[in-house]
């Protein structure tokens, strides 16, 4: 049963009927993995490697791994970067680079606010043949490995201040079918990149010096699915970032930061998949930060940033 629905899951991606990026449960520490405006953000050379592993010991779920870069240039007001992904579900492999883009504006002493592109290269890889196919007459076209190549263009803003944030991003802007098969009675079937929206909010409420509390939330629409992710989460001693959060259509789960040194962080994060996806299983997300811009206050700042 949890075979066939799995399955299931898979299919509908393929068909354009389920949310096709990468789920993130940390993506409030490093969010040019959602929106190139992000770019420059924290001030100097940032390098985060960021691996999630959903539904384990689940024969097809999702594994992606995602590494990225960015830095300000020209007195900070340019930022530039580049991302790079694999993600992997069932039939699908899909390996993309991207270079990123973003003008920063002082609107005050407070406040800065970006406006970001990223351009990036695709390739996608399938083998039909882990699918199972409802009309068993077209398997003749699906069962082969076959390979797809797309460019893809992602755009976004975001402002932020030490204690605040917000983003709004959105993916796949050329949304035109990566490919189309067509069997022959007539019948299609394709993939087609669907814009995906994500818009995110954080606030930091300074509790003492050494305990912050620091709400954050996310909403996505992307294909025919919307749903949502709220956190709670807390910084402790200026060290150590500790949250639980729920996510729409997988459940509740925790996350955890830890800065070993002013410029390195580790993060993990766990979801139970208890709700929609519970017989799915859980899923792990381990991501790896180094900072080289040489200011401290990135640590004792009350910022996710």
């Amino acid at each position: 049963m949890k075979r066939i629905l799995v399955l299931l899951i898979l299919t509908a991606s393929l068909k354009n009927q389920a949310q096709q990026d990468p789920q993130y449960n940390l993506y409030q520490f490093n969010q040019m993995i959602i929106n190139p405006a992000y770019a420059g953000a924290r001030d100097g050379i940032a390098v985060v490697a960021n691996v999630r592993n959903q539904w384990v010991g689940f024969s097809g779920a999702p594994k992606t791994a995602c590494l990225s870069m960015h830095s300000p240039i020209m007195n900070k007001h340019i930022g530039v970067g580049l991302t790079v992904i694999n993600d992997q579900m069932g039939p699908r492999n899909w390996m993309g680079v991207y270079a990123n883009f973003s003008y920063i504006a002082k609107l005050s002493n407070k406040f800065k606010l970006s406006f970001g592109l990223n351009g990036g290269y695709n390739r996608y890889q399938f083998d039909f043949s882990k699918i199972n196919l409802k009309y068993n007459e077209s398997n003749n076209f699906y069962t082969q490995q076959q390979s797809y190549n797309k460019l893809d263009l992602n755009a976004g803003i975001f402002l932020k201040s030490n204690s605040f944030f917000m983003g709004l991003s959105a993916t796949h802007l050329d949304n035109s079918p990566v490919y189309t098969l067509k069997d022959t009675s007539g019948k299609e079937m394709g993939y087609r990149l669907r814009t995906h929206l994500f818009l995110t909010m954080g606030k930091s409420f300074k509790i003492s010096d050494n305990f912050i509390f620091a709400p954050t939330i996310m909403l996505r629409n992307g294909g025919e699915v919307s749903n949502g992710d709220l956190n709670l989460n807390f910084f402790i001693f200026k060290k150590l970032w500790l949250g639980v959060f729920y996510k729409g259509s997988y459940g509740p789960g925790f996350l955890m930061q830890y800065y070993v040194t002013d410029k390195f962080r580790v993060g993990y994060s766990y979801d139970t998949g208890m709700n929609d996806a519970r017989i799915l299983g859980a899923s792990h997300e381990v991501m790896l930060g180094f900072d080289f811009s040489g200011n401290k206050s990135k640590v004792i700042s009350p910022r996710f940033l």
